[in-house]
């Protein structure tokens, strides 16, 4: 008699995100660029603005960062907050013929999508990381743990965010679009082209309530310890994740059930 094995509720759990993971992956890539686009899309942005931030500071450093560097890190951690909000919030509706079975829930959707935003940003980042070792522009980690826990702090922010935008976006469609709207100036107002630094300290209370600041310029002196960041916080950027992450979840226990059956 063959033996029936039993799976556990976190191992099935774990093989619909897998599933979704691939399932996602697939659609994503399945040009004839595939994942070459996503390197070089922010490996052009980045050399486009480092250039034209050394034309307009007349140096090659920006705070005793390199100007390649510091837009690296600026660019590549606002466009994992973007992409990874824009995947997450979409994940819901977009796998909603899957929550036929009972196995596949909405958080393993916005689970998967997070996850696969992540890895393909970490990619990025260490072709990048590749690149500045052949160009020799100098390659700095000091903090490493920092680093992670910021780069953590900002998916775990983002994809609480998603996943709230995803379930209000069931009950009336429209929330995309406004979604759309509030995201397109944090491009401009995360500390991308500038530091917190270079603003007159009588404006910080209007730029430094955004988590996504925080994390760029954390991330920053987490490689470059002599960066110096200033009225930015690590506790805001965990106290903000804490309380997007409960507020999330609360929501997702509460609605996710009406939400699908609409």
């Amino acid at each position: 008699m063959a033996e029936i094995k039993r799976r556990t509720t976190l191992q099935i759990w774990g093989d619909v995100i897998f599933a979704l993971f691939i399932r996602e992956l697939r659609s994503k890539f399945n040009d004839k660029f595939g994942i070459t686009w996503a390197l070089v899309e922010p490996l052009s942005f980045i050399l486009l603005l480092s250039y034209g931030r050394t034309l307009i500071t007349g140096g090659d450093e920006v705070h005793t960062m390199p100007a390649f560097s510091f837009m690296m890190y600026g660019m590549l951690l606002v466009q994992l907050f973007l992409n990874v909000l824009a995947a997450s919030a979409a994940a819901i509706k977009r796998n909603k013929p899957l929550y036929a079975f009972r196995q596949v829930q909405p958080i393993s959707a916005v689970i998967s999508a997070t996850l696969q935003e992540a890895l393909i940003k970490l990619f990025v980042y260490a072709a990048i990381i590749l690149f500045m070792f052949f160009v020799v522009i100098e390659i700095r980690m000091d903090n490493a743990l920092v680093l992670g826990l910021v780069i953590f702090l900002l998916v775990l922010f983002t994809a609480s965010l998603g996943l709230l935008f995803g379930l209000a976006e069931l009950y009336v469609e429209e929330v995309q679009k406004v979604r759309q709207i509030i995201t397109r100036p944090i491009f401009f107002i995360s500390g991308v082209f500038f530091s917190l630094q270079d603003m007159p300290q009588e404006y910080w209370p209007y730029l430094n309530w955004n988590p996504v600041l925080h994390a760029i310029e954390l991330s920053r002196q987490a490689a470059y310890q002599s960066f110096g960041a200033k009225g930015v916080d690590l506790s805001f950027l965990v106290f903000s994740t804490l309380i997007m992450l409960f507020l999330a979840l609360s929501c997702y226990r509460v609605f996710w059930k009406g939400a699908i059956s609409r």
